[in-house]
């Protein structure tokens, strides 16, 4: 990296922070802006409901698979290429997605989505850990986890919005003037970051992880359509899971330093370690439960889509708030102190949750999100700053990109379980409701001799069930949130005397 910064270092700083933020914005706005149009895309492309889930599935493969290639590439063709051919090709393969006339290129496309749009997440917090002295890096990850961040939260509505107002094709055609702005201002604001290395490309370690993560994202993708181990199809995506991982391990140990395709000396340092398994916690925890609110709102309680997304998006209000406040604080406050704050304000949140009943006023749907929105970026923006304060430099790239693994990886596995608890709860309870409908019980009878009585009234057990079992999701959350606060403990502030990361000179 060169320590040669140019005059207009500060103006450069801005143009491409506001660059690479676009690029941010449009990868993590495609992981959920086209779940509402699934039900128009299969209508306009003669796909059954299982068929159409592929539009997702592809996109979160692609993505989990490519990740981790970003750091070798940017080692052997340098950083900023690789952001500019990633952009590039995110934005082509938008367009390619919309005009897809088959369910076969809609996911052909949406395969080269994910693969150039893995790397976008990783190098623009990379790139802003570069550009920024140390003493700056609370306020850039403060800046980089609002992108990150707002594309989850305003995913819905918009693709609600121009599916809507448009069609379901503009929920990818809007990512090509962004992507064009994007494109322009990296090409033009970002100077060579490092001359590349030649590296040596570890095949056998690229495939064996690839396919590892690969099959551990379809188990948990389709796990629950499939019923888990219950179909053939799960058990073989453990045994890939499983072979796989083990031929990596193995094959990765034995390779000497810096000659495998994962570099293990980053878990040679304990900061990162500790990072690792925090955002992957984060990625459980709180990304599930964001998952779980608009469906209970849905299918429980009428909400119309559109509704569902405006009552639930004030939450990423109360999260850009905390993390413009918590980037001033970062370099002046222990961050084990303000990621314990974040993390007991989110245990507050699931507790409010836990209180949910069918008849919920939308002020009591709003501020507990907001409190957790609070208390989620408390949490993001310290934790960014921790992992990477004593990561050198020249790490970064691959750095990032495994710490974007670990919280996608997290965020499935935490869907994946709320969403099999919710329906076996709810299977359950709706078992042990419908043990207290007897003769002897005057409402049960009374219901009963109506007009299609037993239907409604099976109806409304299913719906006092399945409100059980999303308390208790909560529940479980607030207890996995409770039990992260002694793992703190393991998080080691940046010693004052160790010199400031050098950052990358731009022209």
């Amino acid at each position: 990296m060169s320590d040669v910064v140019s005059e207009d270092a500060d103006i450069n700083r801005t143009m491409i922070t506001v660059s690479i933020m676009l690029a941010t914005v449009i990868q993590a706005l495609d992981g959920t802006i086209a779940n509402v149009a699934l039900p128009h895309m299969q209508g306009s492309l003669s796909a059954s409901q299982d068929q159409i889930t592929w539009v997702l599935t592809s996109f979160i493969v692609a993505t989990a698979i490519a990740t981790p290639l970003t750091g070798w590439l940017c080692d052997r063709f340098g950083q900023k290429n690789i952001f500019l051919t990633a952009v590039a090709g995110f934005t082509l393969a938008s367009v390619l997605c919309g005009l897809s006339m088959n369910l076969g290129e809609i996911v052909a496309a949406r395969m080269l989505q994910g693969v150039f749009g893995a790397a976008l997440v990783p190098l623009s917090q990379a790139t802003l850990l570069d550009i920024n002295p140390r003493e700056k890096h609370g306020s850039a990850m403060a800046v980089w986890g609002m992108g990150v961040m707002i594309g989850p939260i305003l995913g819905p509505t918009l693709g609600g919005w121009l599916t809507d107002a448009y069609n379901w094709r503009w929920v990818f055609f809007i990512n090509v003037p962004i992507g064009a702005m994007a494109f322009y201002g990296i090409w033009r604001y970002i100077g060579k970051t490092g001359a590349p290395r030649k590296m040596k490309f570890d095949a056998f370690g690229f495939v064996t992880l690839s396919v590892a993560i690969g099959a551990l994202q379809l188990l948990l993708d389709r796990g629950e359509q499939n019923d888990w181990f219950a179909a053939t199809e799960t058990w073989i995506e453990a045994i890939v899971l499983a072979l796989a991982f083990i031929y990596f391990a193995v094959h990765t140990a034995m390779q000497p330093a810096g000659k495998s395709f994962f570099d293990y000396r980053l878990l040679k340092n304990a900061n990162y370690v500790s990072g690792l398994l925090f955002i992957f916690i984060v990625g459980l925890v709180l990304f599930a439960t964001r998952a779980l609110t608009p469906t209970m709102l849905q299918s429980l309680m009428g909400y119309p889509a559109a509704i569902a997304g405006l009552v639930t998006a004030p939450s990423g209000i109360g999260t850009m708030l905390a993390m413009l406040i918590v980037g001033k604080l970062v370099g002046r406050v222990d961050l084990r102190l303000l990621l314990g704050a974040g993390f007991a304000i989110t245990a507050f949140s699931l507790w409010q949750m836990t209180r949910y009943t069918l008849v919920l006023s939308q002020s009591d749907i709003i501020w507990p999100g907001v409190i957790q929105g609070l208390g989620l970026g408390l949490v993001f923006v310290p934790l960014s700053a921790a992992t990477f304060a004593t990561l050198s430099p020249e790490m970064r790239a691959e750095g990032t990109a495994i710490y974007s693994l670990m919280r996608n990886i997290g965020s499935s596995i935490g869907i994946a379980l709320v969403q099999t608890l919710l329906v076996r709860n709810t299977q359950t309870m709706h078992a042990a409701l419908t043990e207290k409908i007897t003769i002897a019980n005057p409402a049960a009878l009374d219901a009963l001799a109506a007009p299609q009585g037993a239907a409604l009234l099976n109806n409304e057990i299913t719906r006092q069930a399945s409100m059980i079992a999303y308390v208790d999701d909560f529940w479980l959350m607030l207890i996995l949130t409770l039990c992260v606060l002694p793992l703190l403990l393991l998080i080691r502030p940046a010693a004052k005397h160790e010199a400031p990361a050098v950052h990358a000179a731009h022209d």
